[in-house]
């Protein structure tokens, strides 16, 4: 099989952890399939440079040279734990120190701008996959498997030059991937390559969004026509709701594309909401699975699951630190447009709106919005629209928003009483409801105090502690 596994930040954040995933590697490829990896950064590093993004505008070289050497010290224990060849050991540490350095002086000429574009961010979070890829590669040379690592940028990602948020132009990437990574299977070498990256017609380096790396994967499984795309996490699959609520909640043995996008859009961790948009006009499977649990077969992704695996709801979806904006005044009755200027208002300043729902009688619209964003929405709202197209505006801080999903549900009569009995026997009040005309899900938001009364409650109500009976 030809296969593209990515692993997670997580799965490489120690010398020993690595040594595990490139034996698991060496294992799937020592009985002749195709492999090619994809990685993210170390778990953290993201995170620590975006950090020192404001030691540039502070114009902090100290913190710049800490964070440099933290940075050198996580991937020098690394390379130690994971790699025992000296000539390979050295290949490895010089690469790191190469890049270090880079960043370090890239980091000092920003200082001198005190000014970090969206541009300059994207080639500085770049280099947390580029630290770790030669590792991984130089691993795999230790075990006697021929192995070469590329950036998203050398093995043919071309993107738009959307920093940040970046997306891939499809035909002319199909071309330039297959290009590259043929002849390296051809040649049995295993391409390891940077998760998040691309790069514009420009040459200049772009990302693609946060946990990235899974749409990294399955772009270059449509480009080489993979057989399947391997997710391997720290976690044994989709779950029917989180286990930090639902003690018994179980693995998802087997969902559909478009019950992987709800379930990613609201929330389930592991999977990035735009990885499987490659995938969605193809047969490539996606496989979740645990690189610590190998005996779970985990979750697969399927754009035809089996007949057993269509069940009316497959997940109940928990999102916290939410608020609810309820806008509201008579003007907005019968007034074309009025939507439009509330949410184009919003927008301007990447306020993102989770949720809508709107009375028949126009008179008010009610959002979600994730707490971080309430602040910047309520004054955009009161600054340019208070009293000109709305007239109140009206904020719950605290709440949740509960999502029922499942294929099964399309055409179903009866659910929603379901749903909503479930939840009035505990005495739980519903404060706004959604669905789309897809029927995949059922949203709904409760205060706060009440999210995971609620989850259990409708967890038990459609006993998916059974959910996999059928799979047997």
């Amino acid at each position: 099989m030809r296969l593209v596994m990515k692993f997670g930040g997580t799965a490489v954040d120690s010398g020993k952890k690595i040594v595990h995933i490139t034996n698991l590697i060496k294992s799937y490829h020592d009985k002749g399939n195709e492999i090619i990896g994809v990685f993210s950064a170390v778990s953290g590093i993201t995170d620590e440079i975006l950090n020192v993004s404001g030691y540039v505008l502070k114009r902090d070289k100290k913190k710049i040279k800490d964070f440099i050497n933290k940075t050198r010290s996580i991937h020098v224990d690394i390379i130690n734990g994971s790699i025992k060849n000296k000539t390979y050991k050295n290949k490895a540490l010089q690469v790191v120190d190469v890049l270090l350095k880079e960043m370090e002086n890239i980091l000092n000429g920003l200082v001198l701008l005190t000014e970090v574009t969206e541009k300059a961010l994207d080639h500085l979070l770049s280099f947390g996959e580029r630290l770790l890829t030669p590792i991984i590669s130089y691993s795999l040379l230790d075990k006697g498997i021929d192995s070469v690592y590329l950036t998203g940028q050398e093995v043919g990602i071309l993107t738009d030059s959307k920093f940040g948020q970046a997306r891939p132009l499809i035909d002319t990437t199909k071309i330039r991937v297959k290009y590259h990574i043929d002849p390296l299977l051809k040649e049995n070498k295993i391409p390891v390559i940077t998760g998040f990256i691309g790069a514009d017609q420009n040459g200049n380096i772009t990302t693609l969004g946060r946990s990235g790396s899974d749409y990294t994967a399955t772009i270059i499984a449509v480009c080489i026509d993979a057989d399947e795309v391997w997710l391997w996490t720290d976690v044994n699959g989709l779950m029917t709701a989180d286990r930090r609520i639902v003690k018994e909640a179980k693995v998802l043995k087997e969902v559909s594309f478009a019950e992987a996008i709800e379930l990613s859009l609201f929330g389930a961790k592991y999977m990035h909401p735009r990885a499987l948009e490659p995938v969605m006009d193809t047969k490539i499977p996606i496989r979740i699975r645990n690189a610590f649990n190998l005996s779970n077969e985990g979750t697969i992704i399927s754009k035809n699951p089996t007949k057993s695996s269509q069940k009316i709801v497959k997940a109940i979806i928990a999102i916290r630190n939410t608020a609810l904006i309820d806008v509201s005044g008579g003007g907005m009755v019968g007034a074309p447009g009025t939507a439009a200027k509330i949410f184009d208002a919003l927008a301007r300043q990447s306020v993102n709106i989770m949720m809508i729902s709107q009375s028949p009688s126009e008179s008010s619209i009610s959002m979600v919005v994730k707490k971080d964003d309430l602040d910047t929405a309520i004054t955009t709202l009161d600054l340019t629209l208070l009293d000109k197209v709305i007239k109140n505006v009206r904020v719950n801080e605290d709440v949740a928003v509960i999502a029922v999903v499942g294929s099964g549900m399309r055409g179903i009569k009866g659910i929603a009483a379901k749903v909503f009995s479930s939840v009035s026997k505990k005495n739980i009040n519903v404060i706004m409801i959604a669905q789309g005309s897809s029927e995949l899900n059922l949203a709904f938001v409760v205060n706060n105090s009440d999210c995971e009364k609620a989850v259990r409650s409708l967890h038990e109500a459609f006993i998916l502690t059974k959910i996999n009976q059928d799979f047997a």
